[in-house]
């Protein structure tokens, strides 16, 4: 015969702290692909395509994931599917790393930001990095734990002091990044080459 200790509630037994759990940021998918056509769609034609996505880097960089029919241009409602996509996903933040080289050698010291495209709204908050020596840097939200990035859009600005890094790399960037758990480069590894 198996004997089982009674338990009784409250008593005695040690208080278990549940861990914070961190939700998808709240973005309003229909409002972020409105907001997004209505930002870079110059030609009228109800999508973001061509010379048009080059002022987006963080959609350009998404495009394999958000361009759902392949036809090279992202309509509103491919925006909404994949904002809706990030939600679903029930993931908040990601751990996020990524190499920052100047003409193939690692540029130490350099400050990495990842901006939210504003289309997205104001959840989503930039998060911050610094390169090593090996050019590495860990990106998270500021005086936040656990550190990571919230699923998203971003665009990409790197500087270091003392340096004049071009303005194609951080004022008027051409880096961007998707943060979700499929996105492109995540698993790879992400690698920005400065050439200046």
């Amino acid at each position: 015969m198996l004997l089982f200790p009674t338990l009784t509630a409250g008593k005695n037994l040690p208080e278990v702290k549940k861990p914070t759990r961190f939700y998808p940021p709240e973005i309003n998918g229909f409002s972020a692909g409105f907001r997004a056509i209505e930002q870079f769609d110059a030609n009228k034609d109800r999508k973001i395509s061509g010379a048009e996505l080059d002022k987006c880097p963080g959609l350009k960089a998404a495009i394999e994931n958000v361009d759902a029919d392949g036809d090279g241009g992202i309509t509103a409602k491919e925006i909404t599917d994949r904002v809706h996509a990030w939600q679903k996903s029930r993931l908040g933040r990601m751990s996020m790393s990524c190499r920052v080289v100047h003409n193939g050698k690692p540029l130490e010291g350099a400050e990495v930001k990842f901006v939210p495209e504003k289309f997205l709204g104001e959840t989503l908050k930039t998060a911050t990095g610094k390169t090593d020596q090996n050019g590495m840097a860990m990106i998270c939200l500021p005086d936040t734990l656990p550190p990571g990035v919230a699923p998203g859009l971003y665009r990409v600005e790197i500087t270091k002091a003392g340096e004049k890094i071009p303005a194609k790399y951080n004022t008027k960037t051409i880096f961007g990044q998707e943060i979700a758990l499929d996105a492109k480069g995540l698993q790879e590894g992400i690698v920005f080459d400065l050439k200046y």
